[in-house]
């Protein structure tokens, strides 16, 4: 079973049966490229706009979304929220490096040249 799968199974596992409406956890991974994740983002949303808290956590050694550690602290912080429902991506979302922080705005990330071609929303290749 490949990384992406193991995350989505390992929280969807512990939120099924859950009453539906909020707060909503959303679960984002990042990463160099399409494969592997080194950066995971979760925010907890109590209504359809609002960002209740936001935490990222970050690995340089292997993938983050087989982490158990990391997966019991994310576990941790949406019980503490009184999560709902979990969202979350079916794949890596993009560059664990953020616009304006790591690299300048308007520019691509020097670190991941493969998100540099792709675009991040719809996992297509961008044409030139």
């Amino acid at each position: 079973m490949n990384h992406e799968k193991l995350a989505e199974r390992f929280f969807r596992k512990r939120f099924r049966n859950r009453p539906t409406g909020y707060p909503v956890a959303t679960i984002a991974y990042y990463g160099p490229d399409d494969q592997t994740a080194t950066k995971v983002a979760v925010g907890i949303v109590d209504s359809k706009d609002e960002v209740v808290e936001l935490r990222r956590w970050l690995v340089r050694a292997q993938d983050v979304r087989i982490d158990r550690a990391i997966n019991d602290e994310i576990l941790s912080f949406i019980k503490e929220h009184n999560v709902q429902r979990v969202a979350m991506a079916g794949r890596i979302m993009g560059c664990p490096h953020e616009e304006g922080i790591d690299y300048p705005e308007g520019s691509t990330c020097p670190q991941c040249p493969y998100w540099a071609k792709i675009d991040r929303w719809t996992g297509e290749v961008l044409r030139s």
